[in-house]
This record gives C-alpha cells, structure tokens and sequence, in this order.
C-alpha cells in the first residue's frame, strides 16, 4: 500500500486554494492536512501538521513564500518545498533554489502535472519547468546587493529620495548612491525603470 503524502498548501486566495485542494484530494495517495492564506502562517501550521510537502505560492500577506520557505527549511528540514506560483521570472525560481525549495511549478500547469510534481519532490527529485530552467541559466545571478535590493523595492511605489531615506534610515546621499549602482546594473534609465526591470527578473 502506498504512503499518503501529506500536504500544506499556502495560497492567499481562497478561490484558488480551494481549488487546488479538491483537484490534489482526488488524487488517492495525496491528503491536504492544512491550508493556510498567509505566508507568516506557514511556519505554525507546518509545525502543527508536520505534512511531507509544503506547496507555497510566492505572493502572500504577513510574508511572502520565498521568505516562508527559508523559515520553514530551518524549522521543519524534513519538510519539502514546492513553490507554486503564477510568475515565471528566472530571478524568482534561482531565489526559490537558494531557499531550499526541490521545486518551482507555475499555476497554468496541469493538474495531474502538480500531482506528479508532488510525487518526484517525495521522491527526492528536483521539480523545475525546463523552460524556466533554460532561462534562469541564462539570465545570470541576480548582479543587485541586499542593500540595493533593499532601497530599489522601497522606490517601486514611486516614493522620493527623501522618502526612502527616512524608511530605511539611512542618508539621503546613501540612497542617490545606491539607486544611481542599480540603475546602471539594470541597464534602466532611473530608479521606477529599474524596480520595474529588478522586479520583471524576480530581483526583488
């Protein structure tokens, strides 16, 4: 008799959770054991229902699942990370690889496809879209430091100069330094293109 292999599932939006919960329950050998909508709900729901497989999307409120990912990696090690997510940006799957996750599975994908995603993680596979794959090669590392990660996502929302420096207390010269690096290793024009640059390669 086969081993069930027990899930979390953490989608922030209910509709699709549901979905994919009920598409993944008919499969025999796969039991959902929670669902949660945040990312900062990861963590304790794991540790109460010590599933196999914990599937993650990236987007969430309280934190997001790369972040989610980490955290659960040191707290339940025995537990395998599946990122399912609807972005496919090759700086996103190499940041999902660093966090430990065995997989990265885009939501268009079929449903037998998640199923059997889920099977080979348990199995001790490394479930990645070739194609994504191909382009994380090519895309390179992501070139931006933690720091400047840091100040570029503060000024996705189009806040001034000023703005960021008193978020992220730091000098105003600090961060004209620090956008003006990012812009020029993004290749953008000013810092809005280049958070929209960072943000389409999954930088941020």
């Amino acid at each position: 008799m086969v081993d069930t292999i027990r899930i979390l599932l953490a989608e922030d939006q209910a509709m699709v959770r549901g979905a994919l919960a009920a598409l993944l329950t008919l499969e025999g050998d796969i039991e959902i054991v929670a669902e949660v909508g945040r990312g900062d709900e990861v963590v304790p729901a794991a540790l109460n229902a010590k599933p196999d497989v914990a599937l993650l999307d990236i987007e969430m409120p309280g934190c997001d699942g790369l972040t989610a990912a980490t955290d659960l990696r040191k707290q339940l090690p025995s537990c395998r990370v599946l990122i399912l997510t609807t972005f496919g940006r090759p700086g996103y799957l190499r940041r999902a690889m660093e966090t430990g996750a065995v997989g990265y599975l885009l939501k268009d994908a079929p449903a037998a496809q998640l199923a059997e995603a889920v099977r080979r993680a348990m199995a001790g596979e490394r479930v990645v879209d070739p194609a994504l794959a191909m382009a994380a090669l090519s895309e390179g590392n992501n070139p931006l430091t933690d720091r400047e990660r840091e100040v570029l996502a503060a000024a996705t929302d189009g806040s001034s100069v000023a703005e960021i420096a008193e978020t992220l207390a730091l000098s105003e010269g600090t961060v004209r330094n620090y956008l003006s690096v990012a812009i020029q290793k993004t290749g953008a024009h000013n810092r809005i293109e280049a958070a929209h640059v960072a943000q389409a390669k999954g930088w941020l």
